[in-house]
């Protein structure tokens, strides 16, 4: 298994949650729901690995 396969999903989760943290800090309406489900992303797959 090579590293650009293991570290994939991690890396892709990791933008998404800086996105998210970018979004809360640049603005509001939109941007405030892109930050709660970015930033919920990670949450919402540890309850889903959890729960297997």
């Amino acid at each position: 298994m090579t590293a650009s396969r293991i570290f994939r999903v991690p890396t892709a989760i990791g933008l998404v949650s800086a996105a998210g943290l970018l979004s809360a800090l640049i603005g509001d309406g939109a941007f405030d729901a892109l930050s709660w489900a970015a930033l919920g992303l990670p949450v919402a797959l540890i309850g889903w690995h959890w729960t297997r």
